[in-house]
């Protein structure tokens, strides 16, 4: 009975059960993506080479997991017929996790390289692809319908950064290990160091993570009314709606371009670069931790601008990257090299973390609630076949082109001496790269087609990121040549596909640790001033590119007051008078655009006191000084005195109340309001779930 009831659905879910399975899935993901570390990337390469893997069954092997997601078909059919996921979920997650036992066991009953060791391997994935096909079918609903609406993007990027971080932790211990299996046992016995690190990673983590899964609640499936739909029709559901046909065009063409080139990094390191393994890896887990350290950029960004136009960014960035693999080692591995690998790796990281993410919240917010198991699945299985089918391509050109070369110089003759100037030499898997940004590049058109409630143009959010970059030079304008990159031409770099972003985060990332090294090296209330007035203008900046900003605007003054408070919270400990003035500079560089003035005034005010509680500060001081400066700065706003306190109360109780319900009661007293609704403050478990 007690069996029967942990697969049972929930026609409704508190906000306490919410929190827990929230919670749950983070525990869930991080013990998966553990698992993911030892069995994925170089790992699994290097496994396959060991076990004597040709470069086209590399392309099978990567291959194989997406094709098995044909059978997603029936999967959809199962779940929908059945009206619960968690019965179909649960078991074929178990197969999916512990079919690395007999994997790690190819070693030990077979001889080793042979091809019969590389044919059980395909087998073995292809099975395990068809148990995923089954868990994608039911598990992305489930999630879905557990997450709340307005939070998806944060809590996205909080859970893909921790699986991030579970698997760059296990990935790098994995290396290390490796390492010192290789200098104590002889070469033939050098494979069997995969067998014990798949045997206990399938145990440790990938049992671990089924059982975290199996206790999370499911929440009631929303079935459609009426008479159900042919098995055709319930097929034929996504791609009879236009807006959802594009976004699967999108997915599936994205996926075969960069998978050509993809699955052969790690080959391409360990071959032709000879980089040892634990490079790679170690290269592997620095795109991890970028990814991380984005995460929480790209994941407000989404709620705020939405999905589509990070994702914009974020694909043009990872072209840029994966045409960056044909520098590495031309003609040979050069005294660059390693650097530039290094490069490459981190704005891989930064761009794949937006991807990864901002692809699953687009696809949950265009299904709809009725047929989220068909339409979801139905990207799934795009993903896949693209994802599928290029690497079965990829494995066969880098056979074929192992052989060729493309070269192209410039000579000069004349009597007395020749000169020769090479222009371009394309070699192996150097025509992969070239030919997955191509057609990435032309597949960037078609993510224009996709529309999303809410969305915002690319520059917008470009231009956010320059805006903030900007202001932290500027907040060290004294520094020689610091405060000059402010005042640097970027704009051209728009016309550069993915420059434009690699500069922008770059800038980002720069301005973020100018900031922290202002505030570690000065104390007092001028460094305060002028920090605060930069990000102000940082917001100008950004308002001033924009004809319009509308809803924005709140978003933005919001935002701008926040960061106000976190840039100098190491600067003042007087946060009443660091409120005001951050609610003053922003309001008063905003106005121009911001649409509703009002929301601004309150956005402003919930921003400041939110970068209070960020801070551990008084929220209460920080409220009433927020308000304060509301006041000040009516005038030019065009608003009263008692217009603009009384929308800045609103900004500042409502944060207080998500903040402190306690201070929130201390504030209501010291003011006489009411309280704002209670719809917008979520629970506090659930908020620190999402959070």
């Amino acid at each position: 009975m007690k069996l029967a009831s942990l697969f049972q659905p929930h026609p409704a879910l508190s906000q306490q059960e919410t929190a827990r399975g929230l919670r749950l899935s983070i525990r869930q993901v991080m013990a998966g993506a553990g698992l993911d570390g030892l069995t994925s990337g170089g790992f699994l390469a290097a496994f396959a080479l060991a076990l004597g893997a040709s470069n086209l069954q590399i392309g099978v092997l990567t291959a194989l997991p997406f094709i098995g997601q044909t059978f997603q078909i029936p999967a959809v059919l199962l779940v929908e017929r059945l009206g619960r996921r968690k019965v179909v979920a649960i078991p074929a997650y178990f197969l999916a996790q512990s079919v690395w036992i007999p994997i790690a066991l190819v070693p030990v009953f077979l001889r080793v390289p042979s091809g019969a060791a590389v044919s059980a391997l395909l087998g073995l994935m292809a099975l395990r692809g068809m148990a995923t096909a089954f868990i994608n079918a039911s598990w992305f609903t489930w999630l879905r319908d557990l997450v709340p609406q307005p939070a998806l993007g944060r809590y996205f990027s909080r859970r893909q950064a921790l699986a991030t971080l579970a698997t760059a932790v296990v990935a790098m211990s994995g290396a290390l290990y490796l390492d010192v299996w290789k200098g104590q046992v002889p070469e033939e016995r050098v494979v069997l160091g995969y067998t014990l690190a798949f045997l206990l990673g399938s145990v440790l983590l990938g049992w671990t993570s089924v059982g975290f899964m199996a206790r999370m609640p499911e929440p009631q499936m929303q079935l459609p009314t009426g008479p159900r739909p042919s098995f055709g029709a319930l097929l034929a559901a996504p791609v009879r709606d236009r807006n959802f046909r594009q976004l699967l065009n999108f997915l599936f063409f994205w996926n075969f371009a960069i998978h050509l080139a993809i699955p052969f990094f790690a080959v391409y390191m360990l071959q032709k670069l000879h980089v040892p393994l634990s490079i790679v890896i170690a290269l592997s887990v620095l795109s991890q931790l970028c990814s991380i350290l984005f995460a929480r950029v790209w994941g407000p960004f989404a709620d705020k601008f939405g999905s589509k136009v990070v994702l914009s960014l974020c694909s043009s960035l990872y072209l840029l990257v994966i045409v960056g693999w044909a520098f590495t080692g031309r003609p040979d591995p050069h005294l660059l090299t390693l650097p530039l690998l290094v490069v490459l790796h981190v704005f891989a990281g930064v761009a794949s973390g937006g991807v990864s993410l901002t692809d699953m919240t687009l696809r949950m917010k265009l299904a709809p609630p009725e047929r989220a198991a068909a339409y979801l699945s139905g990207a799934s299985l795009a993903i896949s076949l693209g994802a599928g089918l290029s690497p079965l391509l990829g494995g066969f050109l880098a056979d074929f082109f192992s052989l060729r070369e493309l070269s192209l110089s410039l000579h000069w003759t004349d009597l007395t001496w020749t000169a020769q100037l090479p222009v371009l030499r394309l070699a192996g898997f150097d025509f992969l790269f070239i030919l997955a940004f191509v057609l990435g590049l032309i597949t960037m058109n078609t993510l224009t087609t996709i529309r999303e409630e809410g969305e915002v143009d690319r520059k917008v959010v470009l231009d956010q990121l320059m805006a903030e970059a900007r202001d932290g030079f500027r907040s060290l304008s004294s520094v020689p040549g610091v405060g000059a990159m402010a005042h640097l031409p970027y704009d051209f770099l728009r016309r550069v596909p993915g420059m434009d972003v690699a500069m922008g985060v770059t800038a980002y990332q720069v301005a973020a640790s100018i900031k922290t090294a202002a505030a570690a090296a000065a104390r007092g209330g001028e460094v305060m001033e002028d920090i605060a007035g930069h990000v102000g203008q940082a917001l100008s900046h950004v308002a001033g590119e924009a004809e319009e900003l509308g809803e924005a605007g709140a978003d933005l003054a919001h935002q701008a007051a926040r960061e106000v408070m976190k840039a100098v919270n190491e600067v003042t400990d007087d946060v009443g008078e660091l409120s005001r003035r951050a609610v003053v500079n922003v309001l008063n560089d905003l106005d121009r655009t911001a649409g509703d003035i009002q929301d601004a005034v309150s956005a402003a005010a919930y921003g400041a006191v939110l970068g209070a509680g960020d801070m551990g500060a008084d929220v209460v001081q920080a409220a009433t000084h927020a308000i304060a400066g509301a006041k000040e700065a009516a005038l030019r706003l065009g608003l009263s005195e008692e217009d603009a306190a009384a929308q800045a109360v609103q900004g500042a109780l409502l944060a207080a109340e998500i903040l402190d319900p306690q201070a929130a009661a201390r504030l209501k007293g010291a003011l006489g309001a009411p309280p704002p609704g209670e719809a917008n403050a979520p629970d506090a478990p659930l908020r620190d779930a999402i959070e």
